[in-house]
């Protein structure tokens, strides 16, 4: 035995007697001759002996345990699965199919299969049956979160760049022109609604024409206009029109009116103040006998909104698109006080204070109704093969 220093990563400044060969001589106080050194045996097998042995064994167990090649085959993994594949198709054809119980959930249809079948994982592969069936995901009540987190539409920096639009139809003929449907436009920006009397047999070339002559002599044209897939906007002419001007059309997903929430929610908002004035008919005779028509109604509603402020920028669309408010009729009973005007520049610092703030209200706005929104949504996992 030759003991051999060999230096390592630690510990590099050895000491000369760390680094001294001791080689395997008598000297040596750990030699060991080879004479004494242990022999590894080399042994092998005979084969040929071994597998007589063996295989005449086999072919005995055979002859004692005539099942067991069913037992190994019933072991064998590919045959399971080919098995289990053959039979199961089976089992869900006379109990699941035949039986109607996919018409009850996963526990019924658990205690209906596991008295009639049996195989190892069934209650997984039960579940996941169920979980595929395209009838069952149709027809089953959805008691989980509903999928679809809220998305934030970006927001405009300038009032008059993205308008909602909409129609409320299901108002009564009205007017001098019998009026029975009205056009909303409400912009993103500012909040400001617009209301336009039409008919809701107009065409895509009579909306298009109501929008230029009422509503683009004052704002000018959008940048992208947001609504559902309502026919007259889809058209093939509502569309190349719109291309012809350099306008984006952003159309709602099919049955996910909250794309187009804004419009949506000036409906309700329009119908109810309407309401006010209408509910018991076509025309109202108020305590003073005038008679109310809701077309006659329009303007004074738009005013009346416009001078309100919105809940989600704390401010009055007409302060937020002009910088100041309408004159009012209760502004009269102020005549008395006294009116400071300010300066030019003063007005335009206030004005982009005021646009700042409404965007700040705006963002808190959305966190708000997302946080609502998100807590009984969720985001859809999909797999390969879903």
């Amino acid at each position: 035995m030759t003991i051999v220093h060999k230096a390592g990563n630690i510990h590099k400044n050895a000491d000369g007697l760390s680094k001294w060969e001791l080689l395997n001589t008598p000297d040596n106080p750990a030699y060991v001759s080879k004479a004494s050194e242990p022999q590894i045996p080399n042994e092998g097998i005979n084969n040929t002996d071994f597998g007589t042995e063996f295989y005449e064994e086999v072919r005995e167990s055979y002859m004692l345990y005539k099942n067991c090649h069913i037992l190994t085959s019933l072991l064998d993994k590919d045959f399971k699965d080919a098995a289990l594949a053959n039979s199961l198709d089976d089992i869900w054809k006379a109990s699941y199919e035949n039986g109607r119980i996919h018409l009850f959930d996963e526990d019924k249809i658990m205690d209906r299969i596991k008295t009639c079948a049996w195989w190892p994982s069934w209650r997984k592969d039960v579940i996941e049956y169920c979980q595929s069936c395209d009838r069952c995901q149709k027809t089953n009540k959805a008691t989980v979160e509903r999928f679809g987190l809220m998305i934030h539409i970006q927001e405009p920096s300038t009032p008059w760049e993205v308008a909602h639009m909409d129609w409320v139809t299901a108002l009564p003929t009205g007017g001098d022109k019998s009026y029975n449907a009205c056009l909303i436009i409400i912009y993103r920006y500012s909040k400001t609604q617009i209301f336009l009397l039409c008919n809701k047999d107009d065409t895509a070339m009579d909306t298009a024409l109501l929008i230029w002559n009422r509503v683009i002599s004052h704002t000018g044209l959008f940048k992208n206009i947001i609504s559902d897939r309502n026919p007259k906007f889809t058209s093939a002419l509502w569309t190349n029109l719109n291309k012809l001007v350099a306008i984006k059309l952003s159309f709602s997903t099919a049955y996910h009116p909250q794309t187009d929430g804004l419009a949506e929610r000036m409906i309700q908002t329009l119908e109810d103040m309407i309401r006010r004035f209408c509910a018991y008919g076509l025309e109202f005779k108020d305590s003073d006998g005038f008679t109310h028509d809701w077309c006659t109604l329009i303007p004074e509603l738009e005013l009346a909104y416009k001078t309100s402020i919105h809940a989600s920028t704390g401010k009055t669309p007409a302060m937020l698109e002009k910088g100041w408010n309408p004159k009012l009729p209760v502004d009269t009973l102020k005549k008395d006080l006294v009116d400071i005007h300010p300066t030019a520049s003063s007005f335009e610092l206030l004005l982009d204070k005021i646009r700042y703030n409404s965007n700040q209200n705006m963002n808190h706005a959305f966190e708000y109704a997302k946080q609502k929104w998100d807590k009984s949504h969720k985001t859809p996992e999909f797999e390969v093969g879903d």
